[in-house]
């Protein structure tokens, strides 16, 4: 039965109500030029649901599936296996709460598994606490960035030439409203980061430097002489990690000095699934618990004794006046949080480490058969899965002629970096435990017959 929840004369009595004689009025706002004269040609008036289920069907065959073709694509959003247990315990009856649990006595099942996602995050990126997820990776990084602003009393952030400029974009934009200055350059097609340049850069108007770990490029640097440099001038040190896996095998950005740890926990647990949504990650040291944003699930007793989980130390704009409050983003990823937190589980600490080496390995095999082709050069001395290539021609055109014949084969520096013209040959290329050895041939006899 169709339902028509608004008749004319429906129509009729709210625009009165709100002053206006007909439903153009609502646009009177908007500039002539930038109103459409009439429907979409393109788009068809009427369609039953049946018909456009088929449309959109045969629209979604044109894209590249990635279970379907070899995939090469990272920067920030990576393939990796994710076990059939993971969808069916986040299923279960005590998750299927309400989306915010507030109500602790109906909400033990989704605090607890925070809870513990607290704890997995905290010891993966070696910090002492971290909160309940915040939005994604980016948003995560800015809202460190603010933090350390509070902290510091200072308002001028350094940002590596390695930090995913999508997350620099982010940070740009936010910046734009809060004064914040955020200095930041184009990375080099070279094996050494600019960590140098970083420390040098430090002075005593200096809130927070920014690093990822590894970097766009895939490099990986100490960050222990970075955060001895800041800490040196009262400023803090900021680590973003983009691929956790990768916490398996190399050191945690906490364990070198890191005062603040964001990231992106899509690599575990959560599929691709079209751009989102993901889950951020955020940690820190103790000492700023109370200075860090988002939500923060705590473990307390009730009247009778029993252990139970509440929310806790509540400093976001919904609980306290906003001025005072560590966040204005009123939302954390709970679902992709707890699938995070069911994959690490079933993982644990050596599969975590086993999962890790086996990225390494095949990324290594990928790296030294790519370097060999004719014109290729292996930008990295370091990396984990995921490295930067120089081909001898442009690469984004080599990404589309790839992906033509079926192939997802990396992530161009010019896509990243548009206008960047010491960067439009870079090709960056992931490799996880779902490549194939049929997909490592392809990637290789794709790269070789347009590197002739």
């Amino acid at each position: 039965m169709r339902y028509l929840p608004l008749s004319e004369a429906d129509r009729g009595e709210m625009l009165q109500a709100v002053g206006a004689s007909a439903i153009d009025d609502l646009f009177c706002d908007v500039p002539a030029d930038a109103l459409l004269a009439g429907p979409i040609a393109e788009l068809p008036a009427h369609a039953s649901e049946l018909a456009v289920e088929r449309q959109l069907t045969a629209l979604s065959r044109k894209n590249l599936a990635a279970g379907e073709v070899p995939f090469f694509l990272g920067c920030g959003a990576y393939k990796h296996h994710i076990p059939a247990s993971v969808d069916h315990i986040i299923q279960r009856g005590e998750f299927l709460t309400a989306y915010t649990p507030y109500q602790p006595e109906i909400a033990q099942g989704t605090l607890q598994v925070l809870f513990e996602f607290q704890t997995q995050v905290a010891r993966l990126l070696g910090c002492e606490v971290a909160n309940a997820s915040m939005y994604d990776g980016s948003t995560a990084c800015w809202e460190a960035i603010v933090m350390a602003r509070r902290i510091t009393r200072r308002t001028k952030a350094i940002l590596s030439s390695g930090l995913h400029p999508h997350y620099v974009s982010v940070a740009n934009t936010m910046a734009k409203f809060t004064g914040d200055v955020l200095n930041t350059s184009l990375p080099e097609l070279n094996a050494a980061t600019d960590a140098d340049k970083l420390i040098a850069a430090i002075d005593g108007e200096t809130s927070a430097v920014v690093v990822q770990y590894p970097d766009i490029l895939g490099r990986i640097t100490d960050l222990t002489p970075i955060a001895e440099a800041a800490h040196a001038n009262g400023a803090l040190l900021i680590a973003v990690v983009t691929e956790p896996v990768a916490l398996g095998l190399i050191r945690s950005p906490g364990e070198m000095g890191a005062d603040i740890v964001v990231g992106e926990g899509q690599s575990i647990g959560v599929g691709l699934q079209f751009g989102g949504p993901y889950v951020g990650l955020f940690a820190t040291r103790e000492k700023y618990v109370r200075q860090m944003p988002g939500r923060l699930a705590g473990e307390t007793v009730d009247a009778e004794g029993k252990r139970g989980f509440v929310l806790t130390l509540s400093t976001r704009e919904q609980h306290i006046r906003r001025e005072k409050a560590t966040s204005n983003i009123c939302t954390n990823s709970g679902l992709c949080a707890l699938a995070f937190s069911v994959h690490m589980s079933l993982l644990g600490e050596k599969g975590l480490r086993q999962l890790a080496q086996l990225n390494h390995a095949r990324a290594c095999e990928v790296a030294d058969r790519l370097a060999a082709i004719p014109g290729v050069r292996l930008v990295n001395d370091s990396f984990f899965n995921e490295f930067t290539i120089e081909l001898p021609v442009e690469a984004r055109p080599v990404v589309r002629h790839l992906a033509d014949n079926g192939i997802l084969g990396g992530v161009s520096l010019g896509r990243l970096y548009p206008g960047a013209d010491a960067l439009q040959n870079g090709l960056v290329i992931a490799v996880t435990e779902t490549a194939t050895d049929e997909d490592i041939d392809a990637l290789e006899a794709g790269l070789k017959e347009v590197c002739k």
